[in-house]
This record gives structure tokens, C-alpha cells and sequence, in this order.
């Protein structure tokens, strides 16, 4: 441990601190995540929270209603905005705002 939190190495075998409980390494979380589309606009737990979840297109993010969002662990109230964006940009909106 180091005095600004734990020292941890992903099953990759990058090595990180984080001061949390939070298994994420930071190296494949910025490997991971996408350059374009909206999931790209996300910050990681947000975007996990979908990813998690099944939600991988604006489709089938079309298909939940904006509190379901809002009910996965990972996301928060300033995800929405950008979420929202991204499906009238397409055409499409949160079930239950059409």
C-alpha cells in the first residue's frame, strides 16, 4: 500500500493504484473503451453499466425507459443528458418519451 491508496495488478498484469474497492484497472479501461458512438461519451461506469447490461446500441437503449437507466449500478444523473442527445440525434428517444 502506498500512502495515496493500494497498489493492485490487473489479470492483464498492469499495475495500478486506486484508493477504492474498485477493481477497474485504469490501462484496459482505456483500452476499452470506444472511440466513436455513443458509448464513447460515457465515463467508464456509466458505460459499463450499459455494457453490463446489454445495452450495446441506441436501439436497445430505446428500449428502456429513462428511470431503468438511471436504476444501473454505474450510472448517474449526468449520463442522461448525453444519452438523451444521442437518440434524438438518431431519431429515437427514452421508452415511454415517444
Amino acid at each position: 500500500m502506498t500512502s495515496n491508496g493500494n497498489v493492485k495488478i490487473c489479470d492483464k498484469g498492469h499495475t495500478y493504484v486506486k484508493k477504492s474497492d474498485c477493481p477497474t484497472c485504469p490501462v484496459c479501461e482505456k483500452e476499452q473503451k470506444p472511440e466513436t458512438g455513443f458509448l464513447s461519451i460515457l465515463a467508464g461506469p456509466a458505460r459499463r453499466a450499459l455494457e453490463n447490461n446489454g445495452i450495446k446500441n441506441l436501439e436497445e437503449l430505446a428500449a428502456c425507459s429513462e428511470k431503468e437507466i438511471l436504476a444501473l449500478h454505474g450510472m448517474g444523473p449526468s449520463s442522461i443528458p448525453k444519452l438523451r442527445k444521442a437518440l434524438v440525434e438518431n431519431g429515437l428517444s427514452f421508452k415511454g418519451e415517444r
